[in-house]
């Protein structure tokens, strides 16, 4: 990304998107539920009044639209190619959220080359649609473009599961993003836990070693509960909120999407989605000598 290209994000004449709360879905490990975090918020904030996108940025292993049983004609990659604009592929999921579906089962979509990167950045930079949310659900892993959408949002979420692997992934999640990039608070899921109490101890877990590592504030705002049902609506390509409306796991995505709609958009200088823009621009610039463990 040329000096020219970062100057031009800053011509975005988007006032209506001034408003935009930028949130990254994340977690380490594949297989902790990110994707039905990031859907089933997003329908419960649609539920609300919100105008809510969702982006899946699992872009060679895209899975937002198979599991809504949505049919995309275009992705990102026709973005990228240039043969669309980003408004053009944008599909419509349940109660109208937008989606912003990628590819899947295409390698070259994994890594993006600096061109590519660029692109999607002009790609948002670019968009006309209106919107209050953004939810990008980020791949598992590390990769860079986990990172560099992780620390362009406003906020990120860490979805763990009480297992070892999870709460070691979330952890090394959590240290490169602070260490690195400057990311030093994080919103911690708990998900697939059997009680509240659970979860708290989930929580505790892992707070217990990154109080003691690394220099970061955890805040625990969801437990969501394990429930056949959502199973059930996976199955059916359906969210749970919509397809179990009063089942334990549909109650606490609300509870979680209560939460989304009551914390604050920082204060940055021009629109937040021109902000969450400028910092995909960004290099990671947070360099500080600590002692690891």
């Amino acid at each position: 990304m040329t000096p020219d290209q970062a100057s031009g994000l800053r011509m975005m004449n988007q006032p209506h998107n001034e408003k935009v709360k930028v949130i990254a879905v994340t977690g380490g490990k594949g297989g902790v539920g990110k994707t039905n975090v990031s859907i089933n918020t997003a329908v419960s904030l649609a539920e609300k009044g919100k105008r809510v996108l969702v982006l899946d940025a699992d872009l060679g292993l895209a899975n937002v639209d198979v599991m809504l049983g949505i049919r995309a004609e275009r992705n990102l990659s026709h973005v990228l190619s240039g043969d669309a604009e980003l408004d053009d592929i944008i599909v419509r999921g349940p109660k109208g959220i937008g989606i912003v579906p990628a590819t899947s089962g295409t390698q070259a979509m994994v890594e993006l080359n600096q061109a590519q990167h660029a692109g999607l950045i002009r790609a948002f930079s670019e968009m006309r649609s209106q919107f209050d949310v953004l939810i990008v659900d980020t791949a598992a892993g590390i990769s860079d473009m986990v990172l560099s959408f992780s620390r362009a949002s406003q906020d990120v979420l860490v979805v763990v599961c009480d297992e070892p692997t999870s709460i070691t992934d979330a952890y090394a999640l959590i240290k490169i993003l602070s260490r690195e990039h400057g990311v030093f608070r994080f919103k911690i899921v708990a998900n697939m836990v059997r009680s509240l109490r659970e979860g708290m101890e989930l929580f505790a877990k892992l707070s217990k070693v990154t109080d003691r590592f690394l220099d970061v504030a955890l805040e625990l705002v969801a437990t969501i509960p394990f429930d056949e049902n959502l199973r059930k609506a996976v199955r059916k390509q359906k969210v749970i909120v919509d397809a179990y409306p009063k089942s334990p796991a549909s109650i606490a995505y609300h509870g979680l999407a209560n939460k989304v709609m009551s914390w604050p958009i920082p204060q940055q200088p021009g629109g937040h989605l021109e902000f969450f823009v400028e910092r995909l621009v960004q290099q990671p610039d947070y360099q500080e000598d600590r002692t690891s463990e």
